[in-house]
């Protein structure tokens, strides 16, 4: 029960996975990794005693009860009985462990479950039922909730109107996605304590679908449009403001970028709310990848031109695992094999990933120095290409980690191939290290990824995007789009202005005592 007199008690779970439409690929329970307890507040380092961000007046004022809280890689999306599962025992968890003050809703919006539609949404409003229930049996005010959320969240009105606070990051990459979670918990946490009840929401939907990859915030014109946020932020009357740019790779109606403002001061904040978006509104052209972008080909020849400066990366961004790929798609490496500028001699070149458990197997297997000839990839995205033909020697060995399972290095020429048991990004120098390899002394880093994340932008000498194909393919007008709410820019490129006039969503306005 809620402590009378003491500290606010605040419930914590939810489920967190970007999950593309346009991949072959099914989130099951072995892709999720449910926790309970202290492993789950473990994933907010302002609770973490001993951590650089803890912060004595977010972790001691309140009680931060976990509940359960499932996350996987992003992928393919989710099987049914996986959302279910989780629903069901977050809300049994709420109605043992109620009534609460307030809840931490920890999802990230980009979560589509086969044969569901806005699944947040429903699990948002699920939350919201088992609280109101909880807390209308004990006679107690209803409970907050606030929910912090990746800025490639498709946000429906449906979904903010089961949430009392709601926030997402500002940075992309999302540097700041510990500063993000800290904040919704920081709002709602002050909320509680001051008694200050729900504030007001304005909502608008942009109709504007953009890939993370050209709405950085290392550049114009996301850099300026998300550095003005903490400025409204800090208006009196307002308590946050959030814009979402989206995920472009699923299909459903709510696909697209939006804003959210909340506060005291509702025409405030249904006023800032319409100029935010207007604002993006009026910059959707002016977004451009975040680095030079091309074909597969004509990046390989920038790539291996005479004087380009190493090492040069490339990124093979249509199998991204980060944004939804299977990372076992073979276009790309099948392309590089089939290249003559990359045989024995040619420019040492590292390629980052593919999985294949029975390619591993193989590998180890044979062991370090031997000859072999195995096929691997395409398991499960087989709609571009093939299994692609490993005709070389096994270099490098190890046991991998929890995500990647063993790893194989196999070199075809000047190509050093790694294969993983299990889907894996390489966006981090020490998933290098793990599988051997110092990226730092190659020539070519070909990696499936969009953006680099900050340590690997630091390495790369240079580097471009591919426009390769896969799940999460740059290309948005080539995948296929159905149930998306048009007209939508750049679909529809001729769109006229939208009625970007925030609407004031219903708010429980609770007041606390």
């Amino acid at each position: 029960m809620r402590r009378r007199g003491g500290r606010p008690r605040i419930g914590v779970g939810g489920m967190s996975i970007e999950a593309s439409n346009f991949s072959p690929h099914r989130s099951g329970f072995e892709a999720f990794r449910f926790t309970h307890d202290d492993e789950l507040l473990s994933r907010y380092a302002v609770l973490q005693p001993d951590g650089p961000e803890h912060d004595p007046a977010v972790a001691d004022e309140v009680e931060w009860v976990p509940l359960v809280h499932a996350r996987s890689l992003p992928g393919g999306m989710v099987l049914p009985e996986v959302y279910e599962a989780l629903k069901t025992e977050l809300v049994s968890m709420i109605r043992a462990c109620g009534p609460f003050d307030g809840f931490l809703l920890d999802i990230h919006g980009a979560m589509t479950v086969l044969g569901r539609q806005d699944a947040e949404a429903d699990l948002a409003r699920a939350v919201r039922t088992a609280l109101d229930d909880s807390s209308a049996a004990a006679g107690t005010p209803r409970t907050l909730i606030s929910a912090p959320m990746d800025l490639h969240g498709n946000v429906s009105a449906e979904l903010v109107n089961a949430c009392d606070l709601i926030t997402c990051y500002r940075m992309a990459p999302h540097e700041d996605e510990q500063q993000t979670k800290t904040r919704a918990m920081a709002n709602l946490q002050a909320r509680l304590l001051e008694g200050t009840g729900a504030p007001a929401k304005a909502y608008v939907r942009i109709p504007v679908l953009l890939p993370g990859e050209k709405t950085s915030t290392r550049l114009e014109p996301a850099r300026g449009i998300y550095a003005a946020i903490p400025g409204i932020e800090a208006l009196d009357g307002i308590v946050d403001a959030s814009l979402w740019v989206g995920y472009a790779w699923a299909d459903e109606p709510r696909c697209s970028a939006c804003v959210v403002v909340t506060g005291d001061d509702a025409d405030l904040a249904a006023a800032q709310a319409t100029e935010l978006a207007r604002t993006y509104w009026d910059a959707r052209a002016d977004f451009a990848f975040v680095a030079p972008a091309a074909p597969l080909a004509d990046c390989l020849d920038v790539a291996l031109a005479d004087g380009a400066p190493r090492p040069y990366v490339l990124s093979d961004s249509g199998d991204n695992p980060t944004a939804g790929g299977t990372g076992d798609v073979t276009w790309t490496l099948t392309r590089l094999i089939e290249d003559p500028r990359f045989i024995a001699g040619g420019p040492r070149t590292v390629v980052a990933s593919l999985f294949d458990e029975a390619a591993v197997e193989a590998c180890h297997q044979a062991g370090v120095g031997a000859r072999l000839r195995v096929s691997a990839g395409a398991a499960v995205d087989h709609l571009h290409a093939g299994p692609v033909l490993l005709d070389g020697t096994v270099v490098q060995i190890s046991a991998g980690d929890e995500t990647s399972g063993r790893v194989a290095v196999v070199q075809i020429g000047s190509i050093e191939a790694i294969i993983t048991e299990r889907r894996k990004p390489y966006h981090r120098i020490s998933d290098f290290e793990a599988a051997g390899l110092d990226v730092s002394e190659a020539d070519l880093v070909i990696v499936k990824i969009g953006y680099l994340e900050p340590e690997f932008f630091d390495v790369a000498a240079d580097w471009m995007l591919a426009l390769t194909p896969g799940g999460v393919d740059q290309d948005l007008l080539r995948l296929g789009h159905r149930n998306i709410e048009r007209p939508m820019f750049p679909f529809d490129p001729d769109i006229t202005d939208p009625d970007l006039t925030a609407t004031l969503l219903p708010s429980s306005g609770t007041k606390r005592a």
